[in-house]
């Protein structure tokens, strides 16, 4: 019996190809209307930053504050006596006529010594921290001395006119002594006292027939905050003229 194929059964080769060739052609998309932006490499952002944050840490580490920063003025001292002291200050030239010199932090304020307190124990000037009024810093002088005594004696000395150093020196916990030469040969005598709640550093030195001792005073607190400071003050004090 023979078997009868309908035409719409029927699948030429044509046909079939090109259905084939319909399956397999991807669909036409359009080009879209936006434009794409392109996207920046962040290798230039990271070296922005790199270089931004190293620039930083110079200028942290390097530049100091200046709330840090010590300024002084030097103070010229006449050690003029009682007889010829000029009042309050004087009106003489104190730079052209100083017997010595030392650093006074700027802030700091001068005391002024009267005729009656030069005349009893030698004192000629004093400054002292306003925040603080026990740490300061003066100098005395006495007449007649034409060279240093032995340190210990000198030391003994300077206590006998001088009450609170006397207390000083008896609860001291350590007490220094050094003698040192500056850059022209002359001598100086270096204390360094560490009493109870007290600090006390001490120069002293002999020239034009006077024995000077310059004094830095402050309580433990203070030493502890500004002995950077106070050192500097100690250290700054010598003879001129």
């Amino acid at each position: 019996m023979a078997t009868i194929l309908s035409q719409s059964a029927r699948i030429s080769p044509s046909s079939a190809a090109a259905a084939t060739t319909t399956a397999q052609k991807p669909p036409h998309i359009p080009p879209s209307s936006k434009t794409h932006l392109p996207i920046p490499s962040h290798k230039p952002l990271l070296t922005t930053l790199t270089a931004t944050i190293a620039a930083t840490t110079i200028l942290t580490t390097t530049a100091p504050s200046l709330a840090d920063q010590k300024t002084y003025q030097v103070y010229y001292g006449t050690a003029a006596s009682a007889a010829n002291y000029g009042g309050y200050g004087g009106n003489s030239d104190k730079k052209a006529s100083a017997e010595y010199i030392y650093d006074v932090p700027d802030g700091w304020k001068e005391r002024l010594v009267s005729k009656v307190e030069k005349g009893t124990n030698g004192t000629d000037s004093e400054f002292y921290n306003p925040k603080k009024r026990t740490e300061k810093e003066y100098l005395t002088f006495l007449a007649g001395f034409r060279q240093l005594a032995p340190k210990d004696v000198v030391l003994n000395n300077l206590a006998l006119s001088d009450v609170d150093l006397q207390d000083l020196i008896a609860g001291a916990d350590s007490v220094k002594s050094e003698e040192k030469k500056d850059g022209d040969g002359q001598l100086y005598y270096v204390y360094e006292v560490d009493g109870i709640g007290k600090h006390s550093l001490i120069k002293v030195t002999c020239a034009k027939n006077k024995m000077y001792a310059h004094f830095v005073n402050a309580p433990t607190p203070e030493w502890n905050r500004d002995e950077e400071t106070l050192r500097h003050l100690h250290e700054s004090f010598k003879t001129v003229g």
